[in-house]
């Protein structure tokens, strides 16, 4: 599928909106909900859901949405082409308030993410990425004018990798989730690499920060959601990271029968084979 500089500028657009009003709701106090599955619901997702629902509604591409996730497989595997977003991703870091929560918006095709969008609002960091390379955009710096042409954002981004490390081997983690799998397979590591060190992220900031070349590996052994990864897979991959399934070493795929996520590994470039 090509992706038009149109459709990139409405989705960085969209993110962005989605952003704003969820920080109109992290700078107050807020309720918060749960779902049947225990995770937890604020009106900042909800009020995140709809600004992308119609965000993205002129595109006339179908909408899948953690919000919205009750589409049946009968009538999505029929998409050839669908948006694949998480309004508010770290839901969990967002009621804890540490601003490692993002706004996913991914493009999906033939079940593979061709673009991607990561929005880290607290920091004010937008994440991007497709064929033509990922970016990062400081928007905290930018007039309201300059989000308004495609050229103008492009021009004031960086490409991706941008960070050029000297240190140790760095595993990236999750804020939330550690397990048995994970804790054996950082050892495993540590007989390779001295001196390994472990980050933790938050959110899909995980794949930017690999995108970015600030760490080597995000090993995730715990469950994730397509919306979960799709967007910061996209962000990953074009910035030449690798993200394979942990058991067949074979890439994620999207818009399967259950939209959970097997175990993966991402790795920044080179390092799935060294």
């Amino acid at each position: 599928m090509d992706i038009n500089e149109s459709v990139i500028l409405k989705s960085l657009q969209t993110a962005f909106l989605a952003g704003k009003a969820i920080m109109e709701v992290y700078r107050k106090p807020f309720g918060v909900e749960y779902k049947q599955d225990n995770s937890p619901l604020t009106i900042a997702d909800k009020n995140a859901h709809l600004i992308i629902s119609e965000g993205l509604s002129d595109t006339g591409i179908p909408l899948l949405s953690e919000e919205g996730a009750d589409i049946h497989y009968d009538i999505r595997k029929n998409w050839t082409d669908f948006w694949l977003i998480d309004p508010l991703d770290g839901t969990k870091e967002f009621i804890k308030k540490n601003g490692d929560f993002t706004v996913n918006i991914a493009l999906i095709s033939q079940g593979k993410p061709v673009f991607g969008v990561v929005y880290a609002p607290v920091p004010g960091f937008m994440y991007w990425g497709s064929e033509h390379g990922s970016y990062r955009l400081d928007v905290s710096r930018l007039k309201k004018s300059e989000l308004e042409n495609y050229n103008t954002i492009r021009s004031l981004a960086e490409s991706l990798p941008c960070v050029t490390r000297t240190d140790a081997y760095l595993v990236l983690g999750s804020r939330s989730h550690m397990n048995f799998e994970t804790e054996t397979f950082i050892a495993e590591l540590q007989k390779a690499h001295k001196g390994l060190s472990f980050i933790s992220r938050g959110s899909s900031l995980k794949f930017c920060t690999l995108a970015e070349g600030g760490a080597d590996v995000y090993p995730r052994f715990g469950p994730t959601m397509e919306w979960d990864t799709a967007a910061g897979h996209a962000v990953a991959y074009f910035a030449g990271c690798t993200i394979l399934q942990a058991d067949t070493q074979l890439p994620l795929t999207y818009n399967k029968a259950s939209l959970l996520n097997p175990f993966f590994i991402a790795y920044k470039k080179n390092e799935a084979t060294s």
